[in-house]
């Protein structure tokens, strides 16, 4: 008897050891049926339709609520590629749409079954924010992915088309599961290469893989591809053979590809080719590329991030070379811009060009691989940055025009809608490095799919799937997400400050940075403008003039110092160091306690981790303890360096209730770094 008591205690203090996960499987770890609870039944569906007959195995497997009818219903074009779910007495579920639309329904009914949530006794219909639902990746043909943090990328070129990796069912599974329907294969850098016959034939092999699960596969190319593969003179695009080199390529691509997407196209930016090398305009360059894809449905997605050396602010080239353009693009021309008017900040105010040109289709483009945010190494959950953009009031044509509105299906009748970011995916077993990182992939398919979705409740779904469902976990773990971006951006760049990274490969700060003979606006000094009388930039009236993009009323917000958000403040002014914030502190003092907030939140994140390892299993506690020691490490570092360089301006100590620097200055600004390159 003494014994058994014994034994109960000892497992009562050393519970039975959870479950041994990789993060392999990342949101969908759900678990098969012993036995079939209920019958799925198919109306009207084809034996032959593979999707339909793919919604209907995952339900068999996994469904444990009864009876499903799964209609397939192509009069309900209203439905788009969504679908309807309805619930009868006797616990019989009735889906109707669209294929993939059922299969769509399918997941949402196993995330509704996960996460403990109920359907409503009136059923429930959803449409799909976006039409295309885009995720950009910058591999390469040689293995390497431009700032990609997970590893190698998962097409493996040598080897396809024959041998197809279990890996590219997994991808589109998990994207289907989410809702993302469209994916660009390879670097908006793009190398010609991959246009070539024996590449097209790789990438077939990719569609014909991901095509069920309702993914359609686009290319980024490179613009001077007609020279460069096809033996022309030039790739001028209002040049005849040009025109029909184009026509023939595409012709080529749709016979072995039917359903193919399109094209993502980087032109004249970062010295990428593109029409201006000709003298032509973005919109010739576009529209010749949409006359060749227009007879079988294709779409250009043309992207808006163009910058030159230039004596004008970097921030209002876009605009500049965009907006008098407005109303030239054909209609299946898609401007893809970036959320800010820089580059993937941890913040910036929304992109100008959202908010202009009323006759051109917009999408917009984040970036869920974190260049600017600590890596694989920084968890920073990016749903907040999401919505801070997507909620923005663009005030075009009065108030409520926020930017969701402006890009989203709402209003854009006839015309594609399309939604980007650039994936963090790579070969990595957890697939983005960080096991917290996949929460953003999640994020962005959500967002995505319904855009009025809130950070909170989009959390709240990844944890209870990628996790646990115990409350004692979701709670503080999801306090912990919401909190992670805002104190990024203090142990970071903090009131509006940006673009105070290390030169080429982004990681840690070097806001002393100057490279010989590089450009001013690859230099951290040109966006910092510290000086013994302050510090940010001028983009108001005074300065750049970069505010009078805003739309009014927001021109005269952002552009009155007492009304500009303070987030923003050093954005758009250079402001002096004794200036008084609304805390009464100086933006000295303001300054050093916000670098010194995100040092103590990071350390914060560390307990409440800590805390919860009874409840996850051992190798993922472990790994993300360890990416926290090192986020931890790196806000110190972001900290030290920042502080005391500034103070070489400011003259004024940090303030004593503050921890000391730990680092010394000269040494940190030998720090060099091995990496990457830029998009």
């Amino acid at each position: 008897m003494y014994f058994h008591f014994l034994l109960l205690a000892l497992l009562f203090i050393f519970p039975a050891t959870l479950r041994s996960e990789d993060g392999s499987q990342l949101w969908l770890r759900f678990s098969k049926q012993v036995k079939p609870v209920g019958t799925i039944q198919v109306i009207k569906g084809k034996s032959t339709d593979v999707t339909l007959a793919l919604a209907k195995q995952e339900l068999e497997c996994y469904w444990k609520g009864g009876d499903v009818i799964l209609k397939l219903d192509p009069s309900r074009k209203d439905l788009k590629d969504g679908y309807q779910i309805s619930q009868h007495e006797n616990q019989v579920y009735m889906i109707a749409g669209q294929s993939v639309g059922i299969l769509y329904a399918v997941y949402h009914l196993l995330r509704l079954q996960e996460t403990g949530a109920g359907i409503p006794r009136s059923g429930l219909v959803e449409i799909p924010a976006y039409d295309i639902r885009v995720l950009n990746h910058w591999d390469n043909l040689d293995g390497t992915i431009e700032r990609g943090y997970a590893g190698h990328s998962l097409w493996n070129w040598e080897e396809l088309p024959n041998k197809l990796s279990p890996r590219y069912e997994q991808y589109g599974r998990a994207n289907a599961s989410i809702g993302i329907n469209a994916t660009v294969l390879n670097n908006v850098n793009a190398s010609s290469d991959l246009l070539k016959t024996d590449y097209l034939k790789k990438v077939k092999a990719l569609a014909d893989v991901f095509r069920k699960y309702g993914i359609k596969v686009y290319v980024s190319i490179n613009f001077s591809s007609p020279q460069n593969i096809g033996g022309l003179t030039n790739s001028d695009p209002l040049n005849q053979e040009v025109k029909r080199w184009w026509k023939s390529k595409v012709k080529e691509i749709y016979a072995l590809i039917p359903d193919f997407g399109g094209f993502l196209v980087k032109a004249n930016s970062e010295g990428q080719p593109g029409p201006q090398d000709y003298g032509r305009t973005h919109a010739d360059g576009a529209n010749m590329l949409a006359d060749a894809l227009s007879p079988y449905g294709g779409i250009v997605f043309w992207r808006a991030f163009v910058y030159h050396p230039t004596k004008d602010d970097r921030a209002k080239q876009a605009y500049q070379e965009f907006v008098p353009l407005d109303g030239e693009f054909r209609d299946n021309v898609i401007l893809q811009v970036k959320n800010g008017p820089i580059d993937f900040q941890p913040r910036e105010p929304f992109n100008p060009l959202l908010g202009a040109m009323p006759n051109t289709a917009k999408m917009l483009e984040f970036q869920l691989t974190q260049e600017y945010l600590g890596f694989s190494n920084h968890l920073v959950y990016l749903a907040p940055l999401f919505k801070e953009v997507l909620d923005s009031d663009t005030y075009a044509n009065g108030k409520g025009q926020t930017v969701s509105k402006l890009t989203d299906s709402r209003g854009h009748l006839g015309r594609k809608t399309a939604i980007a970011a650039v994936a963090n995916i790579g070969l990595d077993t957890n697939w983005t490095g960080h096991h917290f990182a996949q929460a953003n992939w999640y994020a962005f398919g959500r967002l995505a799919w319904n855009n009025n979705l809130s950070s909170v409740q989009i959390a709240d779904e990844w944890i209870r799937m990628t996790f646990t469902g115990v409350q004692e976990f979701v709670e503080p773990i999801k306090k912990l997400m919401l909190e992670s971006r805002e104190a990024a951006v203090d142990y970071m760049m903090p009131l509006g400050l940006h673009h105070l990274f290390a030169f080429e490969h982004h990681y840690g700060p070097e806001p002393w940075g100057d490279i010989p003979g590089g450009r001013p606006d690859w230099m951290p000094w040109y966006y910092h403008n510290a000086d013994s009388v302050g510090l940010g930039f001028d983009r108001t009236v005074n300065g750049s003039r970069a505010v009078t993009q805003y739309n009014p009323p927001l021109d005269k917000i952002y552009g009155n110092i007492s009304t500009c958000p303070e987030n923003l403040l050093l954005w758009f002014y250079h402001v002096s160091w004794n200036y008084r914030m609304n805390s009464g502190n100086t933006l000295w003092t303001e300054l050093c306690f916000r670098y010194d907030h995100g040092v103590q939140k990071v350390r914060e994140f560390q307990k409440v981790w800590d805390r919860m390892e009874k409840y996850i299993d051992r190798p993922r506690f472990l790994a993300v303890q360890a990416k926290l020691r090192i986020q931890a490490r790196d806000a110190v570092w972001w900290k030290d360096a920042c502080l005391q360089y500034f103070q070489c301006f400011s003259r004024q100590p940090i303030p004593y209730e503050l921890e000391r620097p730990i680092h010394n200055l000269e040494e940190l600004k030998k720090i060099k770094l091995p990496m990457g390159h830029h998009n």
